[in-house]
């Protein structure tokens, strides 16, 4: 398989003012003199705007979006809304949405194809829970998972995988590079028994605890596309040496 352009997004989560602007300036900075990393960053969505205008080479994302073009759902933004806001892809079906929001594997399929239908991007999250990791059938789950979230119209041109251990998310633990190596292998094969050889241009990033520590272990490993990185995304100075480890 070809090597991929690796991708390193920050999600920003429920953090960040406009003042923060100057963080991505930083950011963006460093993305500059690195051709080599395609770098996003996921802001709330009260900052997309004030974001992409200031984003330089940064690709700025949106944390979700509503499967529906329009109509009564409040408090809720469509593919096209954040796409006039600025933003090129959004997350979806992140494991604090699935969890808080009670998101389903066909809600995240229904918000992934209404990001396609807008000429956007996507990042696709699927991952375990400890519970599932300790029960030995992590990857059975988490394959399964991506199986049911995943259009059949998806290929790499548009839409990314991102594997988040939810156990390891802001804990600080991370799974030992051996399971990460096997979990991205199963989730490589699902997508290409899924979608042909269009599965073998998708992006799987790791979401889980990446800081400038380990992101270079990490970002070495077989099928390991890339990063979704969480509070290390915050800064510049815990973020850039993460887009650094992904040139090594």
């Amino acid at each position: 398989m070809a090597q991929l352009r690796s991708y390193i997004v920050g999600n920003w989560k429920m953090n960040g003012s406009a003042a923060d602007v100057t963080v991505l300036q930083a950011i963006a900075d460093a993305a500059a003199g690195h051709d080599g990393v395609d770098v996003g960053i996921c802001p709330p969505a009260t900052l997309i705007a004030a974001f992409a205008s200031a984003a330089g080479p940064v690709q700025i994302g949106a944390q979700d979006c509503h499967a529906k073009a329009s109509g009564a759902h409040t408090g809720n933004l469509s593919a096209a809304m954040i796409k006039a806001a600025g933003a090129t892809y959004s997350i979806i079906g992140h494991s604090e949405r699935r969890a808080d929001q009670g998101e389903s594997d066909a809600d995240v399929n229904a918000k992934a194809q209404a990001l396609q239908a807008a000429g956007m991007g996507a990042i696709l999250c699927v991952g375990e829970t400890l519970d599932e990791r300790d029960s030995g059938n992590a990857i059975p789950i988490v394959t399964a998972q991506l199986a049911a979230s995943l259009p059949d119209s998806a290929d790499g041109d548009w839409l990314s995988v991102a594997y988040e251990p939810v156990w390891a998310i802001g804990t600080g633990r991370v799974p030992v590079a051996g399971d990460i190596a096997a979990m991205h292998a199963a989730l490589r094969a699902t997508l290409v028994e899924r979608l042909g050889e269009a599965g073998k241009g998708v992006r799987i990033l790791y979401g889980g605890s990446v800081n400038a520590g380990n992101a270079a272990e990490i970002l070495a490993l077989p099928d390991v596309g890339g990063a979704l990185v969480g509070g290390a995304s915050l800064k510049a100075e815990s973020f850039v040496p993460i887009i650094e480890a992904a040139l090594r």
